[in-house]
């Protein structure tokens, strides 16, 4: 019998402990012969990354195949032989590589005489058995103080400089003639969604040539064709797949208004992969796809899994790759295109509880696209004439987007009576560069204006209540929640996760953000000094007593991205004025928490600061200690 209960007292199956699942964790999947590679996140170990071959665990803790190039990290492994693995470790960074005959990986480079010191990260196999990637090394004390160069790693341990041409650069390739390599850089201010060069070199030069991009076209992906290269690039404002000639030539191979690449903030991403001469696997907005060269058509392939990660990996018709649906968790899984056969490497079928969990609605408002998350319980309803508290999800970036693929931690709210609406605000990745640069100079600002009006809009139709109306959001989506409650009246309250606070200091000069995006704030917000003005005013960090209600801060503390010192001065602000508030600081936490304890911890804490908030006691979790 279904219950009558208010909005936010639901009980559910749903635990916070179930966020902190593997399945968001799945990555780098990759195809060698018949063997197929993963890395798998472990929250239950302290968030450590595990390698994983066909299933079993192909290295033990405390190994950790990770790396922290540009903070976010890159492809930390490639597969040299059928038992032969290369691998970047956590704990000190450095590359290893694992064979069965040896008991213990086996350092290929030396320890850094610093901490992290020295990084490497986008692995590709090169000539001989070496590794080909790129190296960061730090060389002094501030954020900014790195240098990056590609390499190659002999089998010896010997380390070669292969050049370096950018400032930033990802991963060299080799072509299949082993004459030439390729790679793609850029330089500040450039973002690598602003603009990005496709580099040639003969091995061994000390020179190379630009085939493609430039300040203002961003390749994001290229793969070699014979002599040839395959690229995604932008210059018509949407990422389309182009062949690259030797001769300078571009031709796009299937022109479209649509994305089929997007935002490097990883290395190693794949967006596209060949599945025979002018067939191609692509990644359209996050659903998988073929493109075919003769008909010059981007035709999706009929699958239960909408979302798939950008990591393709092809082999004789069959795909492998991490996918997810509305009601069921990132999966490795194997398509075999040929006949549709779906087959799980991983554990990734429906939920058990997928009777509690709610399907996203995409809908429009105006012109900005959201997926509605509506309360979603069997065994409860609202009473009569009572309207659910809403909250706003803004995603991280802020060149990001929101996909319609299940979030247990927005499953752990709607089975619990909270409704949620994930907002593609100006300025996120999927609808093309034009919609992706409604952001330009205007951080603080669309964003804020677009998630306040589909929080409005939902209030105005009658979804939700109007006065219980919240706004969440980590890093960037950190930013505009911090940044709505200080500038608009729409929201009773918003949790605020390892964020953004202080324009000034989020940039190179201010020395409170890392290296990769010291200079990010410029295009979203303008230059210094000349946008002085602009930086003070939209900064939530000058007026955090202004804020429109109580306010949820998480931090973790060896964040390198957006470091605690921001959210630090931000909670000094609010102690001792009348404003509810609470700070949970997470030691051992990076950007993003992917500790299981710390997870739980988090969510559950929401959950009953939003109890607070809106006036509900919910079930089963301790009661937030809010100071004023």
């Amino acid at each position: 019998m279904v219950k009558i209960a208010s909005y936010g007292t639901w009980t559910s199956p749903i635990k916070a402990g179930d966020t902190s699942k593997p399945g968001g964790g799945f990555q780098w999947a990759d195809l060698h012969g018949e063997q197929v590679w993963w890395a798998e996140s472990r929250p239950a170990e302290g968030g450590r990354v595990a390698l994983v071959r066909d299933g079993a665990e192909v290295l033990p803790a405390p190994w950790n195949a990770r790396n922290r190039v540009h903070e976010y990290g890159g492809r930390p492994f490639v597969v040299l032989a059928p038992d032969r693995v290369a691998f970047t470790h956590w704990d000190d960074q450095r590359v290893y590589v694992f064979d069965p005959d040896s008991p213990e990986p086996k350092p290929l480079t030396e320890a850094p005489r610093r901490h992290h010191g020295v990084r490497y990260s986008d692995l590709s196999a090169g000539p001989d058995g070496e590794v080909w990637c790129v190296r960061e090394t730090v060389t002094g004390d501030a954020r900014t103080d790195v240098r990056r160069d590609l390499v190659a790693i002999t089998q010896a341990g010997e380390v070669r400089v292969l050049g370096a041409s950018h400032h930033f650069m990802t991963g060299p390739k080799i072509s299949p003639d082993g004459t030439r390599f390729a790679w793609i850089g850029w330089n500040h201010p450039q973002m690598p969604w602003d603009g990005t060069e496709l580099c040639v070199a003969e091995v061994g030069s000390a020179t190379h040539e630009v085939v493609s991009g430039s300040a203002t076209e961003a390749v994001c992906q290229f793969e070699w064709e014979g002599d040839s290269l395959l690229a995604l690039t932008d210059p018509d404002g949407w990422w389309n797949l182009f062949r690259v000639s030797p001769d300078g030539t571009r031709v796009n191979l299937a022109p479209c208004e649509e994305e089929l690449g997007g935002p490097m903030w990883r290395l190693g991403n794949r967006w596209f992969a060949t599945l025979s001469p002018g067939r191609y696997l692509v990644v359209r907005s996050g659903q998988l796809a073929v493109l075919d060269e003769r008909s010059a058509t981007v035709t999706d392939v009929q699958t239960d899994l909408p979302t798939w990660v950008p990591d393709l990996s092809v082999r004789d018709g069959v795909v492998v790759c991490a996918a997810a649906g509305p009601t069921s968790d990132f999966a490795v899984v194997r398509l075999d295109l040929s006949n549709g056969e779906l087959t799980y490497l991983t554990d990734g079928e429906e939920s058990p509880e997928a009777a509690y969990l709610p399907v996203p609605v995409e809908r429009m408002f105006g012109e900005i696209p959201a997926y509605v998350y509506a309360p979603s319980n069997p065994d409860f309803a609202g009473p009569e004439g009572e309207l659910p508290p809403y909250v706003v999800h803004v995603h991280g970036g802020p060149t990001g987007r929101a996909l319609p693929k299940l979030d247990s931690d927005i499953a752990y709210l709607t089975s619990r009576g909270i409704g949620v609406v994930a907002v593609n605000y100006g300025g996120s990745t999927g609808y093309g560069r034009a919609f992706r640069e409604r952001l330009r100079e205007q951080w603080g600002v669309v964003d804020v204006q677009d998630c306040a009006f589909v929080a409005q809009q939902l209030a105005a139709e009658g979804t939700a209540d109007a006065k219980r109306l919240g706004i969440r959001g980590g890093s960037a989506g950190g930013w505009t929640s911090a940044a709505s409650l200080t500038s608009t009246d729409v929201y009773r309250c918003g949790m605020v996760a390892f964020p953004i606070l202080d324009l000034a200091g989020w940039t190179s000069q201010g020395g409170e953000t890392h290296d990769f995006e010291s200079r990010y704030v410029e295009g979203l917000v303008g230059t210094l000094p000349q946008a002085a003005d602009r930086y003070r005013d939209r900064s939530p960090s000058t007026k955090a007593r202004q804020v429109s209600g109580p306010v949820l801060l998480l931090q973790g503390l060896e964040d390198e991205i957006c470091p605690p010192e921001q959210a630090d001065r931000f909670a000094a602000d609010l102690a001792g004025s009348g404003i509810p508030h609470a700070y949970l600081r997470f030691a051992g936490e990076q950007h993003g928490f992917r500790m299981a304890e710390n997870i739980k911890a988090a969510l559950e804490a929401e959950l009953s600061f939003y109890g607070q908030a809106f006036g509900f006691v919910p079930a089963g979790v301790p009661v937030l200690d809010l100071s004023e």
